[in-house]
């Protein structure tokens, strides 16, 4: 494939129906308008919903202290969308997605192996963003002395799902600047909610919680890291592809980590405040994390803050939704970019309505889903990081549609690396919910044989003993490993791309 696109397809189309047409192209020189400034808002409006306040209770919940969780998360956070930057930089040098672009360090057909992670996990956020939204919806409800029962939970299903899908099949352009309206509503609301719940921090509670171990610090980190930066980290190069290819790629990271990163670091904190001061939020917040958080503001507050809730929400699932549709065109799905949002669209909303109508627990299930498809996230992350450190050009843009181009069919080492760094990833890691998510209890194969933890099968639950046991350092080890092998097994064979 060429990089040109045909004009009647391109840009003053897109301009004319409001509708992106262009899928996973090359993107015209003319059309790469877009300045480093303008990744902040894509990514502040995708995490500044008040959800990043629950994390608090998250982190806590690994018992340490507020120094310890303090520590955790400014490092968790920043890093992780560090590193988010550093694959963007792929994007203004190669002006296509991620998953295209994974092409170069795994071959055009040997990227489906990734291509496949990175569709799952984008199809896992959105979803259970939209969770998140009906369930709160709900709640709040529920406060104001409504209705919040299943027809209010019907009715936001479908409004949830409608909101997402629209912008999503609308596609670049419209979602920039939706997000740059959406960043003032939820920015002000979120301030308005950290006004109004200040005087419910215990100070004197907050500081007299124990310190944990280092395991456990390592624990809570490894959840941070893949709850904000990891999560997003398949799709970075998605809003940086516009960029000029001339772009800084310190400007490009920069931009990038501080608009991911200043809004989670100041909610978690808050929220670490907030459930350190009340062990009965702490656990609400487990069940229905944001309308749990609602129960502290007055009634006045209610229907702001939720529809604020819901924008926030919908912002984030809305960049999951967009990319998940190019990834599955990058997997050889043959229909246009509208279409692959949309079908992406339809099993955001049956997952949501088997959710929210038919299971019994949401959060423990998906948790164990995010450590367990956040290995393999990892590993791949780190073969692309080497691969970006590695070349010093510009990507072939035909090379990337051409199997028998430069970058070929596959790439073994990649395959391998990533095969490799997520076998022993997942031997690391445990199911911290064995009860509900049993199907996942097959993780942390390794600890025994390595002495960093035993199996307890308790008729009650089975759970994990030792120091180690859920520092889940599978994660950490899969990202060093896919980077370190990748940069050492590979250098030879990029220089030789590149010559």
């Amino acid at each position: 494939m060429s990089n040109t696109t045909t004009p009647a397809s391109g840009l003053e189309q897109t301009r004319r129906l409001g509708v992106e047409t262009t899928g996973i192209e090359i993107i015209e020189e003319s059309e790469r308008t877009a300045r480093p400034r303008d990744l902040f808002w894509p990514w502040f409006a995708a995490n500044v919903s008040v959800f990043g306040i629950s994390y608090g209770s998250f982190v806590l919940g690994f018992g340490i202290s507020f120094v310890q969780a303090f520590v955790v998360t400014v490092v968790g956070i920043v890093v992780s969308f560090a590193l988010c930057g550093i694959i963007a930089i792929a994007g203004k040098r190669g002006s296509a997605p991620t998953m295209v672009l994974s092409r170069a360090a795994f071959g055009v057909n040997g990227q489906k192996l990734p291509g496949v992670v990175s569709w799952l996990v984008s199809i896992g956020w959105e979803t259970f963003l939209a969770i998140l939204a009906v369930l709160a919806t709900a709640t709040i409800f529920d406060q104001l002395g409504w209705s919040g029962g299943t027809t209010t939970q019907v009715v936001a299903t479908i409004v949830v799902a409608l909101l997402i899908v629209s912008a999503s099949v609308a596609g670049y352009h419209v979602i920039m600047r939706m997000q740059s309206v959406l960043t003032w509503i939820t920015g002000i609301a979120t301030i308005v909610y950290v006004v109004l719940t200040l005087d419910e921090i215990d100070w004197s509670a907050v500081s007299a919680i124990p310190s944990g171990s280092a395991q456990q610090m390592v624990g809570a980190l490894v959840m941070v890291m893949t709850g904000f930066g990891l999560g997003w980290i398949n799709i970075a190069a998605d809003w940086s592809r516009y960029q000029h290819r001339d772009a800084p790629g310190a400007a490009i990271v920069g931009w990038n980590t501080f608009g991911g990163a200043i809004a989670p670091v100041l909610l978690v904190v808050f929220g670490l405040l907030l459930a350190g001061s009340s062990e009965e939020l702490s656990a609400g917040i487990v069940a229905d994390p944001i309308g749990t958080l609602g129960t502290l503001l007055p009634t006045w507050f209610l229907v702001p803050f939720l529809i604020a809730a819901i924008l926030a929400l919908v912002s984030g699932a809305v960049l999951g939704i967009y990319s998940s549709g190019l990834t599955l065109l990058s997997l050889g799905v043959r229909i246009p970019r509208p279409a692959a949002a949309f079908v992406d669209g339809v099993i955001l909303t049956l997952g949501t309505i088997w959710v929210v109508f038919f299971a019994e627990d949401f959060l423990g299930p998906f948790q164990s889903f995010l450590i367990t498809l956040g290995v393999p996230l990892a590993a791949w992350a780190g073969i692309m990081i080497a691969d970006i450190a590695l070349r010093k050009r510009d990507y072939d843009d035909e090379a990337l549609f051409d199997a028998a181009g430069r970058y070929g069919s596959v790439d073994v080492t990649s395959v391998l690396t990533m095969v490799g760094a997520s076998v022993i990833g997942w031997g690391l890691v445990v199911n911290n919910f064995a009860t509900d998510a049993e199907w996942n209890n097959w993780q942390g194969f390794l600890l025994e044989p390595l002495g960093l933890g035993t199996y307890v099968d308790d008729p009650a639950g089975p759970y994990w003993e030792g120091p180690w046991a859920y520092a889940n350092l599978g994660v950490l080890l899969a990202l060093v490993l896919g980077f370190a092998v990748s940069y050492v097994a590979r250098r030879a064979k990029v220089r030789h791309q590149e010559a």
